[in-house]
Order: C-alpha cells, then structure tokens, then sequence
C-alpha cells in the first residue's frame, strides 16, 4: 500500500482527499508522522508555497508527499490577494476581515472577474509534479450564503448564480479550484 504524507493538518481536507484516492494509498497527515511545525509559507507564488510544503516534508521526513496553496485571484485588482488570500487583512486570518477588504477595494470597480486557484505539488520516487486547477467566476457585492469558508460568500462561478458558500460540498467540489486540481492528482496516482 502506498502511504502519501499529505502536508495539512486540516482533517476535513483530509476527509475528503481520502475519499477520492484509489483504496490502495492511505493518506497521512502531518500528525501522523509527527510533524507539528507550522511549515512556513514564504514564497512569492501559491505554486511556490505548494512546493515548499511538499519539499519540507520529503527533505525532513522521507515521505512521498503532497501539499496544496490555494488563493483567489481578483483582475481589478492585479492578481490580489493571490498569494495573500488567507492573511489579506492581516495575520488574524480573519474570513470576514479579508472578505470586507476585497469589497471594500471593489467598491467603484465594474471589472469583477477573479479566479480561485489551487496547486498541488507532489513529491514521489525522487520527482516533483505539479497540478493545477483554477475555476473563474466574479465578485459580488455582498455576502451570501453560509457554507464553505474563505471567500466563498462572495465568490460566484461562472455559469452559476449562487456563490460557493451556497453550494453544497458536493457541488462545490464538482468544479472547484481544488476538486480540478485533485482530479489530476487521483489520476496520476492511479497511473503511477
């Protein structure tokens, strides 16, 4: 059976990460493979993060390993928060700080395109693959919608009317940034 150290602690991505890969390949966390240093994120890209997380891992514990970066990408505003997204109000890490932000810097913007984008480095048999997965839509003025987390409230993908937050997990997953970028992961493994 193939052990994959993936470099989260967040159990419900886990969860979810679990549920899709082939049986054969066990999913471990960060606690359990006793890794409980905050691995830092001090790259200039969230594909550079992805890699820093999966490398860290690889160099000081061996394991074959994955990790993702997310972040969303706002046109009007030249990319930001990007890299940015979790921290963009500052290092509470506050949803609805970092929410108010982006509407409040969107306030006379007509241009409300954005992208959520997610890259997953893996690090297996001594090479590193990169998968991305990236989902447009806009920018609402408000917030709607109770589920998911993040910017989901105020996130709408194209083709859609409702924001993330009102999508159900499962429809959610079905075209999100991250549910694109773990379908290329799946199908790697299952090939590898």
């Amino acid at each position: 059976m193939l052990q994959l150290v993936f470099a989260s602690n967040n159990k419900n991505k886990i969860r979810e990460i679990q549920q899709l890969v082939p049986s054969d390949v066990r999913i471990l966390s960060l606690e359990d493979i006793g890794c409980d240093v905050d691995i830092p994120e001090t790259a200039e890209t969230i594909e550079g993060n992805a890699i820093l997380k999966a490398n860290y891992v690889t160099e000081h514990y061996g394991y074959a390993c994955f990790a993702d970066d997310s972040g969303l990408e706002i046109d009007a505003l030249n990319g930001e928060p990007g890299v940015y997204s979790a921290r963009y109000a500052g290092s509470q890490r506050n949803d609805d700080d970092n929410m108010n932000k982006v509407l409040e810097k969107l306030q006379s913007e007509t241009n409300r395109k954005a992208n959520f984008k997610t890259v997953i480095a893996l690090n297996m048999n001594g090479e590193q693959h990169l998968f991305t997965g990236i989902i447009h839509g806009n920018i609402i003025n408000e917030k709607r919608g109770t589920n998911g987390f993040g910017y989901d409230p105020i996130f709408v993908a194209d083709g859609y009317t409702k924001t993330f937050a009102e999508l159900s997990m499962d429809e959610k997953s079905a075209i999100s940034h991250r549910g694109k970028a773990v379908k290329q992961l799946i199908s790697f493994l299952k090939n590898a």
